[in-house]
């Protein structure tokens, strides 16, 4: 019964995921339009006469550069993930840093990127937020090397077991999301890693590229 639950609950959160995608998929792309339009707006804005029209090319600029930070993967839905994410975690002010060349992923669907990387960074958000401000810091790394996507989640956590700081609910819902990712990656015949020392907790992943 309970695995009937588990894979109840599976497919409803598939289906919500899948159209929570398309549409911010769709948003991205209308995202990036208006983003190479302003630039080429700001680049004649800049061009003009006067001090008042550069300063103010000069700081629309400033103001998309991080936009820009999020754009350029090389894959299309983990921008809009990672995008998701890190404005999460600035909510939150949590430090995200993420490193991550994807060109090389297009044959990894995007719900499997979604149970990959959103369960990955939600709950290293959630172990975040346990933190104060000033100790909060997410990594995110993904590149191609020899053969192999290799991802990478890292982030602080207050030091100690990890059981002597978890609830059975929040085992659960862990051990769910991890489960999840664990699925995914074994679906591409990848594997995945964890470990928790030294108030770190990280995440390893290796994918074989087809």
């Amino acid at each position: 019964l309970v695995t009937v639950l588990v894979r109840a609950r599976e497919d409803r959160d598939a289906a919500r995921e899948r159209d929570y995608l398309q549409a911010r998929i769709a948003d991205e792309t209308r995202l990036r339009q208006v983003y190479h339009d302003l630039k080429n707006h700001l680049l004649l804005l800049g061009q003009g006469e006067g001090g008042a029209a550069q300063a103010m090319a000069a700081d629309l600029r400033r103001q998309i550069e991080g936009m820009e930070d999020y754009l350029h993967t090389g894959n299309t839905a983990l921008d809009v993930i990672l995008r998701d994410k890190a404005c999460l975690a600035r909510e939150k002010q949590i430090d995200f840093n993420a490193v991550v060349h994807f060109q090389d992923g297009g044959f990894i669907a995007p719900l499997d990127l979604s149970s990959i990387f959103g369960n990955a960074l939600d709950n290293a958000i959630e172990a975040s937020e346990k933190l104060p401000p000033e100790a909060r810091l997410i990594t995110v790394k993904a590149a191609a090397r020899g053969g192999m996507l290799v991802i990478s989640v890292e982030n602080n956590m207050a030091p100690g077991p990890l059981a002597a700081r978890t609830s059975k609910d929040d085992a659960f819902l862990h051990g769910l999301g991890l489960a999840s990712i664990r699925r995914a990656v074994n679906d591409y015949g990848g594997s995945v890693s964890v470990r928790a020392e030294e108030g770190v907790f990280r995440l390893h992943i290796m994918i074989p590229i087809p």
